[in-house]
């Protein structure tokens, strides 16, 4: 059974930590996604070899924390990852961000930069209500949401369909990342497939040419789709901890 921790506004989040040395990781997942997938428990299986201190954690609305998915937005699951990391972790952590996840992480880095020890985006999604959920609804679709408030789609991961709610765009438009600088004084790898069927090869390339980080690297993988969950992809995911991991580790500490 995880372990539960309520924030600030109500939500009970569930999670959990595996605890070793630091940096320690985060998980961020993705939209309708939770902490029993594929790559978080790889993540924590990858973190107790390495003696790595992890955290995964369900956003409200998602997997087994309170709430309904259809009442969330990118900013209420933002203010839970800032909840969570701020409250079950100490010092900087490196975050792992999975498609929504990327963005969440983006918007913590410019929250809470000192909490940040680096950053690795998988398919990372940043401003993706904005830029390829909108854009990619019917006008009857669009209507629906304007009209009835929300509207169903189609999963394609899952039988049940994504829940589109009117303040889901309507927050998405107050959290986006790549309209105004972006500063990432930290390592940062982004990891795409050119498979991915969610998020398009020119997302990563415009956030690396849009944000100012000193070590920025975008790896992509052919073939690979949206979940990058196979053995090797899983493999690059722990090869990029690891490798910011020693980044870090040769900043000299302060005084």
């Amino acid at each position: 059974m995880p372990d539960q921790i309520e924030t600030a506004q109500g939500r009970r989040l569930a999670y959990h930590r595996t605890d070793g040395s630091g940096p320690g990781v985060v998980f961020l997942g993705g939209f309708m996604s939770d902490m029993s997938g594929t790559k978080a428990v790889w993540l924590e299986d990858w973190a107790r070899s390495n003696g790595r201190t992890f955290l995964r954690f369900d956003y409200s609305g998602h997997g087994e924390s309170s709430g309904k998915f259809e009442d969330g937005c990118i900013g209420d699951w933002a203010e839970d990852a800032y909840h969570a990391v701020t409250a079950l972790t100490l010092g900087p952590q490196i975050l792992v961000g999975s498609s929504m996840g990327g963005w969440i992480a983006l918007m913590l880095a410019r929250r809470v930069p000192e909490r940040v020890a680096g950053l690795v985006g998988i398919a990372a999604a940043p401003d993706f209500t904005e830029d390829s959920m909108w854009p990619g609804l019917t006008e009857a679709q669009r209507e629906a949401i304007s009209v009835k408030g929300q509207v169903a789609v189609a999963n394609s991961y899952d039988d049940r369909p994504y829940i589109l709610t009117q303040r889901l765009f309507e927050d998405g438009r107050n959290q986006l990342v790549l309209r105004a600088p972006l500063t990432l004084p930290f390592p940062v790898r982004l990891l795409q497939g050119t498979r991915d069927e969610a998020v398009a090869t020119s997302v990563p390339l415009h956030l690396l040419e849009h944000a100012d980080c000193p070590d920025m690297r975008l790896t992509l993988v052919k073939g690979a789709d949206h979940r990058f969950s196979t053995p090797d992809c899983l493999k690059l995911v722990g090869q990029a901890i690891a490798e910011i991991g020693q980044q870090v580790q040769k900043v000299p500490s302060l005084p």
